[in-house]
């Protein structure tokens, strides 16, 4: 008998459920890396929209004719000026761009908080791809204004409010579908090699943006919004919310279903995620894998968790504080790092965009990293606590150090990249998950969505308001602005103690 190709020993060697779970893993991956894709341009585009108006003997270039090559945009339009792009040329310009970040992930945040509690009432796969679409197109519409010649401070800022909220679809959808699909076993290092999208979307979105950024600038924006749309309709197509084993054949959906037990045969049984969470404990069945029973024509399936059910979740509160204070160091130098190297290693904005590249490649090793380590010790709040603790003073080195030259820049990168968005990923997906279906809910898999969109939405509350604090206090030096960062991750630290001390009592416990 002729021996089967390996590449076909390779598929049959996976069941089918594994093959699903795969699929899943990198179909998610690819849609939250194009959100995080179509927030960046903004970061890239900072540089451009105001450039550096000093006279050339004061600037690092080789020649003077260097230097106007790189101050004149190939494409000269009547309204924008030697120094930027009306009305962000002016010398309060830091404080405009400070605005602009400030808009997006303030509605970014206040969108977050509803949108969780409406994702677990209306299917995923529409709702996320409803967001996907939109979010491409205000995406998308930032950029026309450089077509347009748009110079009205209002337009950009309501193309980044729209754009904030509309964005919330993507999160809380995304890390329920993967918790759905991947159960609690070595969560932290699934999740954390999960969890790289976002530098991988970072990546991608400054390397876009920045093939754009000095010579048609309104394309920075406009191609990552036709890569998100595009992938909104790949998610309509492709995306399957839980692995609940029902097939479609023809017009007729059949459902196999887990052996399920009548609870008045299983009110002996005191494990309690096999309890009922509905009042009608008559008609109410549950399976043996701890889910709902869910008939296919609408029949009866749990509640959805309130929005003060979820804040008495053991650790919500905390992780939820943790991550305000983690985001704003992360989110700052999402929005200002190339800046921050354009000013400080005279580069031009699409060097500097490149450059501030490493941080997400360091992040995404920071990510894996705390993963694996939480997964190894179960320790999920001491695990962010020792990397909180290690990122101050790592702060402070790169503030110094990245002013001795390039090479030093790149290696403090890494390393702050790492340390920084660490805690920042383990809280946002395996904790989140963890929490999400705590053995308190017994067993209500449809708070995920709610807890995961709380953790987060607090998180970008500070996400709003590290960038706005960075623009306003940047003139005063950047200095001043690692300080700050340095003082908010103390207090994700500090709140995250209570935890981690029970963590460590309770190792003690068991050894005792």
């Amino acid at each position: 008998m002729a021996q089967l190709p390996p590449g076909v020993r390779f598929i049959v060697l996976f069941t089918r459920d594994q093959w699903c779970r795969a699929f899943i893993f990198v179909l998610t991956f690819l849609l939250y890396a194009s959100f995080h894709l179509s927030r960046k341009p903004i970061s890239i585009v900072k540089g451009e929209l105001h450039k550096h108006c000093a006279p050339p003997n004061e600037v690092e270039l080789n020649s003077y004719k260097e230097y106007a090559i790189q101050i004149q945009p190939v494409k000269k339009l009547s309204d924008e000026s030697q120094c930027g792009w009306e009305p962000f040329d002016k010398n309060n310009y830091k404080q405009l761009l400070g605005a602009l970040d400030y808009s997006f992930l303030c509605a970014y945040a206040v969108g977050m908080y509803l949108s969780g509690i409406i994702g677990e009432r209306l299917p995923i796969r529409y709702y996320l791809t409803v967001g996907m679409l939109a979010s491409g197109l205000f995406t998308a519409m930032f950029g026309l204004g450089y077509f347009y010649n748009i110079h009205n401070l209002w337009f950009y800022m309501i193309a980044q409010v729209t754009n904030g909220l509309v964005q919330t679809t993507g999160w809380p959808s995304v890390v329920t579908c993967i918790g759905n699909w991947f159960g609690k076993g070595r969560r932290g290092l699934i999740m954390g090699i999960w969890n790289s999208h976002t530098s991988v979307g970072n990546i991608l979105g400054s390397l876009i943006a920045g093939y754009w950024v000095s010579t048609c600038w309104g394309l920075s924006f406009v191609v990552p919004g036709v890569i998100i749309a595009c992938l909104g309709i790949v998610c309509f197509l492709f995306l399957i919310e839980r692995n609940s084993k029902s097939y479609m054949n023809g017009t007729n959906k059949f459902r196999v279903h887990e052996p399920t037990l009548n609870l008045k045969e299983t009110d002996k049984l005191q494990d309690p995620a096999m309890q009922c969470l509905l009042p009608d404990r008559e008609n109410c069945t549950v399976p043996l894998n701890h889910n709902m029973a869910v008939n296919v024509e609408g029949g009866t399936r749990m509640s959805a968790i309130s929005f003060i059910g979820a804040l008495r979740i053991p650790g919500v509160i905390e992780f939820s504080l943790c991550l305000l204070f983690a985001k704003l160091v992360s989110y700052t130098f999402l929005f200002w790092l190339p800046l921050y190297i354009t000013n400080v290693e005279h580069l031009d904005a699409k060097r500097a965009g490149d450059l501030s590249t490493l941080f997400d490649v360091g992040g995404i090793f920071g990510g894996i990293l705390a993963g694996m380590i939480s997964d190894r010790l179960e320790k999920r709040a001491s695990t962010c606590g020792m990397m909180l603790l290690l990122a101050a003073p790592a702060l402070y080195m790169f503030s110094t150090i990245s002013k001795m030259g390039l090479e030093a820049t790149i290696v403090m990168l890494l390393i702050s990249g790492a340390l920084v968005n660490g805690p920042y990923a383990l809280i946002t997906t395996a904790v989140s998950a963890d929490l999400g279906t705590h053995k308190s809910l017994k067993g209500n898999a449809r708070a995920l969505s709610t807890v995961t969109a709380i953790i987060d939405g607090t998180g970008s509350v500070g996400a709003a308001l590290g960038p706005l604090l960075a623009g306003l206090i940047s003139p005063s030096g950047w200095n001043n602005v690692f300080y700050m960062l340095m003082v908010a991750d103390a207090c994700a630290l500090l709140f995250l103690l209570r935890l981690i001390r029970k963590e460590l009592q309770c190792k003690m416990d068991q050894t005792l």
